[in-house]
C-alpha cells in the first residue's frame, strides 16, 4: 500500500499505471485558487458598486452643490425671527400708555409716560416721576381699554410707583419679569416717546450700579446704564431682554446739556429693585 499526504489509501498501481505519467491534481491547491478567484471577483464587483454609489464629481457639479447649500443656509437665516421682534411681540400686550394731569391742566404741567402690567388685577409698574403730584391719571391698555387710575404704592428713593386702574381690560396679560443683566447684553427699551405709541429701540447694557442725580436734588443708585434711545414718553416703560422679559424700568437719561432728548445714555431701575420697592411681584 501507498500512504499519501492526504491520508487516503490507494490500491496498488498496475504496471501500466507506473509507466503512465501522473495526471492527479491535489484537491487543496485547487480549492485555494478557487477561493482566491472568488475573492478577487467579489472585490471587483464591490469596487464597481462603490463607484456607482459615489461617482466622481465634475467641477461644475461641485460648484452647483456648494451654491445650493449656500442658498439653503441663507434662506434658513432669513426665516429666523429677529430678537427685537420677539421681544416686542412678548411685551406689547402688557404695555400701557399713561397720561398725568396736574394743576389747571396746562400742557407744561402734564406728563405722559409708559408702564407695564405686572399682575392679574391689571396693576401697572411705572416710574414715579411720571405720575407724582398728578390730579388725575388716565391709562390706556394695549387693547384700547381706557381707565382712570390711582397710585397704589410708591417708593420715592427708587422712583417707582404702582398704579391701580379703575376699569382694567377684560383680558389682562401681565409681563414676565426677568433676572439680572450683564454688561454687553442686548436690551430693548419700549415706550411712547413724544407720544409715538409702542416704540422700540435697541442697544446693549453699557454699565451697572450707576449713580445718577435727578430733579429736586435726588439721586438714584444701582441703575442699569444702556445705549438704546430713550426720550420723553419712555419714562416708566420696560427695559427688555432678548426674550421680552422685563429686566428694568426706564427712569432717566443722561442730560449734560439740559436738553429733553436722548444723547446716547439711558438708565433703568433693575427689576428686582423696582418690584421690591413698590411691593410688586418679583421673579
Amino acid at each position: 500500500m501507498r500512504v499519501f499526504d492526504d491520508d487516503r489509501i490507494e490500491a496498488p498501481a498496475s504496471a501500466d499505471d507506473e509507466r503512465r505519467p501522473s495526471t492527479r491534481i491535489s484537491a487543496k491547491p485547487a480549492l485555494a485558487w478557487l477561493g482566491i478567484g472568488l475573492a478577487l471577483a467579489l472585490a471587483i464587483v464591490a469596487v464597481f458598486r462603490a463607484t456607482d454609489r459615489q461617482p466622481t464629481l465634475t467641477p461644475e457639479q461641485i460648484s452647483s452643490t456648494v451654491n445650493s447649500e449656500v442658498e439653503s443656509a441663507v434662506a434658513a437665516a432669513q426665516n429666523v425671527t429677529p430678537p427685537g421682534q420677539t421681544a416686542f411681540r412678548a411685551i406689547q400686550p402688557s404695555m400701557v400708555y399713561i397720561h398725568a394731569q396736574r394743576g389747571g391742566g396746562a400742557s407744561e404741567d402734564n406728563s405722559s409716560g409708559a408702564g407695564v402690567v405686572i399682575d392679574d388685577s391689571g396693576q401697572i409698574l411705572t416710574a414715579r416721576h411720571v405720575v407724582t403730584g398728578a390730579d388725575s391719571i388716565e391709562v390706556t391698555f394695549a387693547d384700547g381699554t381706557e381707565s382712570s387710575a390711582t397710585i397704589a404704592s410708591e417708593h420715592a428713593d427708587d422712583d417707582i410707583a404702582v398704579l391701580a386702574p379703575d376699569n382694567p381690560p377684560s383680558v389682562i396679560v401681565p409681563a414676565v419679569l426677568g433676572g439680572g443683566v450683564q454688561i454687553g447684553d442686548d436690551v430693548y427699551a419700549t415706550g411712547h416717546p413724544f407720544d409715538l405709541v409702542d416704540s422700540l429701540s435697541a442697544g446693549v447694557v453699557s454699565g451697572l450700579n450707576r449713580t445718577v442725580p435727578i430733579a429736586d436734588e435726588q439721586t438714584l443708585t444701582g441703575l442699569i446704564q444702556f445705549d438704546a434711545a430713550v426720550n420723553p414718553g419712555n419714562s416708566g416703560g420696560p427695559l427688555l431682554n432678548r426674550a421680552g422679559q422685563v429686566v428694568g424700568i426706564v427712569t432717566a437719561l443722561a442730560n449734560p446739556a439740559q436738553e429733553g432728548f436722548f444723547v446716547g445714555i439711558g438708565f433703568a431701575i433693575p427689576i428686582a429693585t423696582a418690584g421690591g420697592a413698590a411691593g410688586a411681584p418679583q421673579q
